[in-house]
């Protein structure tokens, strides 16, 4: 380990990285890799404190959704290059992985799984029991239905690994300087950061926060509550076993799903590591209210292999030469959680030139490829690929410390719970963030979360299968949305849209801003259209209704999930271009409600003395109304593809209008209809959405 006298070097950078762990030093590599000059990388103690030099190390090209695979796998083809460029050893091993399918719903699972590798050039295979067997022949086969298998897939040393990073990192230009420790940040009124030391300022064109458990302290410095909390881990390492010893190849890493552990050679021993359930699990929760201990850097918690017997067991039958094996060592150290479990990496909303790469459970895996799509972002301007399941704007002012440690016992806990489509998940729910219609709507429907919001999916009727029935074949859901499908083709049906994101502009320049920020024409006064806020190479970067309401003014509209990852986007080119504009976030104050099929004319007509006949109330047509005396904004725009209006008015008076409109659609047959509908609805109208087709 090299010593060296603290220092700054320079008070000025380009970039200033806090946080020494794998992902800041992946970052600084990357950046000086790609020919930025000054980029200075701040450790409080020295590089791998926290939560990377105890990690198991793992590596996969698995994940279950499609957009991170291609972050695994940049990680893994980059580790195993590394060694050759750096000249540092980095201890990686690559045995290749299985997943233990042991239920027939995981074997179902595994199928989904494979049907989507496809996307992706990496090898991965579905294999019989004997094939299994073959490549670890020490498992207990009464249990084993099928495999799902990763070859490439491994661990590495993540001690080793962030060194080799540094040396990178430094060949290429990066200063990596510790012990320095971050007690200070100024934001100036030209957007750059006086970064404060005990050794001095230092000035920064941006900041990038990659501090792992210490993150949270550097976001309150700027007045930012990062959703994050740091979760115990475990792990076990066994001495040398005898059948594990004659092996002339190193045995596969195995995730047995059901048992909720990974378990890989470790020498001529085993290592495995449990995730437990959330009643089980345990926070360190004193963190989040009273902050990190000072000194702690590279110390662990003290073990509880009470906690975790129930998995200890698990293994023993998977593996049944545990049995015998001694347990050398037990490690149990603090990882970071997201609710989520995803991490949060890019530019944060409300914060100019602040990025973070924070929230990793999965670090060592994730380091390398975060730090490439980080560096990418920071000199191009624009992400590298759509990965906004790590937005971090993702959350805001409905994440509170209640539900953030709600969701990380929940996501730990459900570490290797079976990956349903249309998952929903329960904890820490509902949020202070529900519509005017949700008491009245809960019961009568199955909710579905979407950015904090609760959103009906499904509506009950007599003699359904209520509640939440997961599947990855036809369930309790598919008859009933059946129903509301046809609802909306042959009659009429009304749908909560409340979730939307609802941005108010005006001002000035407001006409000059919308013309440069969308590849459309801006709509006159009283006119609607959808329009693309493009990248500087003409990606889509999002996707808007804008409606002009007054001259000058606008209201735009975005998916729930893309609220404040669009915001940001627009608010960086208000800055940017100097814009003389305001712009209002409308979206808790403002409910939404969706009017559609044949007769959606004829009910809305019994409500107002204004004509909505197709001369007077065109299609992409917006209007300022009284529907039975309550106020709305009312745009002829349907995501169904049938007849029908998006009725946009304050919260308040979600419940009166809803109410007014049911009444009024009494003798149409009127009745709700939920997400599922809508969108089985706008794929045959051949809508397409952002975020999936597009």
């Amino acid at each position: 380990k090299e010593t060296q006298a603290p220092s700054l070097g320079k008070d000025s950078a380009d970039t200033v990285i806090i946080g020494g762990g794998c992902v800041g030093v992946s970052l600084a590599y990357h950046l000086a890799k790609a020919g930025l000059k000054n980029v200075v990388l701040l450790e409080k103690s020295e590089l791998t404190a926290g939560s990377t030099w105890h990690a198991a190390g793992l590596t996969t090209y698995f994940h279950p959704g499609i957009n991170l695979k291609k972050i695994h796998s940049y990680s893994i083809k980059l580790y195993e290059k590394l060694e050759e460029e750096t000249g540092q050893a980095v201890g990686f091993h690559q045995p290749g992985s299985i997943r233990i399918a042991s239920t027939p719903t995981r074997v179902d699972e595994f199928k989904y799984q494979m049907t989507r590798s496809g996307w992706h050039p990496i090898e991965q295979y579905l294999i019989t029991p004997e094939k299994v067997q073959e490549l670890f022949p020490l498992l207990n086969m009464d249990m084993v239905l099928a495999g799902l298998y990763n070859p490439g897939d491994g661990h590495i040393d993540p001690y080793s690994l962030t060194m080799a990073l540094a040396a990178g990192a430094r060949k290429y230009g990066a200063q990596l300087n510790y012990p320095v420790q971050v007690t200070n940040l100024n934001a100036r009124s030209d957007g750059t950061w006086e970064v404060e030391t005990p050794l001095g300022i230092i000035q920064a064109k941006r900041i990038v926060n990659t501090a792992g458990f210490w993150a949270r302290e550097i976001g309150k410095m700027i007045g930012l509550q990062h959703p994050l909390i740091p979760v115990h881990h475990q792990y076990v390492v066994t001495s040398s076993i005898p059948e594990v010893k004659a092996l002339n190849t190193e045995l596969p890493v195995i995730r047995d799903l059901e048992g909720s552990y990974y378990l890989r050679q470790e020498r001529d021993g085993l290592l495995f590591g449990p995730y437990e359930s959330e009643e089980k699990m345990k926070l360190q929760d004193s963190w989040v209210t009273n902050g990190v201990p000072p000194g702690f850097g590279k110390e662990l918690f003290e073990s509880d292999l009470d906690r975790i017997m129930e998995h200890i067991e698990a293994a023993m039958e998977m593996v049944p030469v545990l049995k015998n094996a001694d347990i050398v060592n037990t490690i149990a150290g603090p990882i970071t959680y997201s609710p989520d479990i995803l991490p949060m990496v890019g530019p944060h909303q409300g914060v100019r030139n602040y990025w973070v790469a924070i929230g990793f459970g999965y670090g060592i895996i994730h380091a390398g490829g975060i730090g490439k799509y980080l560096s990418d972002w920071i000199l191009e301007g624009e992400p590298p690929f759509d990965l906004i399941e790590l937005d971090p704007n993702r959350y805001g002012k409905w994440t509170t410390t209640e539900y953030t440690a709600a969701k990380a016992r929940e996501s730990y806990g459900f570490n290797n719970i079976v990956g349903y489509p249309k998952e929903e998940r329960f904890a820490g729910r509902p949020t202070e963030r529900t519509s005017g219609l949700y008491d009245l709507l809960k019961s009568k429907c199955s909710m579905g979360f979407h950015a904090g919001w609760e959103q009906p999916h499904w509506f009950y009727k007599p003699g359904d299968e209520t509640g939440y029935k997961p599947s990855f074949r036809r369930t309790n859901w598919f008859d009933p949305v059946g129903r509301e499908y046809k609802q909306v083709m042959e009659k009429v049906g009304v749908i909560d849209l409340s979730p939307f994101g609802k941005f108010k502009v005006k001002g000035t320049d407001s006409v000059k801003l919308l013309d440069h920020l969308f590849a459309n024409v801006v709509p006159k006064v009283g006119s609607t259209n959808i329009s693309h806020m493009l990248t500087p190479r003409g990606k889509v970067y999002a996707e808007l209704t804008v409606s002009q309401l007054y001259p000058g003014e606008f209201m735009l509209v975005t998916g729930s999930g893309s609220e404040l990852h669009d915001l940001r986007w627009i608010e960086e080119e208000v800055m940017r271009g100097g814009y003389k504009v305001k712009i209002e976030n409308m979206t808790d104050e403002m409910g939404v409600l969706g009017i559609a099929g044949p007769y959606a004319r004829q009910i809305l007509q019994k409500l107002t003395s204004e004509h909505l006949s197709d001369d007077s109330f065109k299609f992409l047509q917006s209007r300022h109304l009284k529907l039975s005396d309550i106020a709305v904004t009312a745009i002829r725009i349907s995501y169904t593809g049938e007849l029908g209006w998006e009725l946009y008015h304050r919260k308040e008076d979600s419940v009166a209008l809803y109410s007014a409109i049911m009444e009024a659609g009494q003798k149409e047959g009127i009745d709700n209809f939920g997400t599922y509908a809508l969108n089985a609805l706008r794929l045959e109208k051949g809508f397409r959405a952002w975020g999936a087709e597009v």
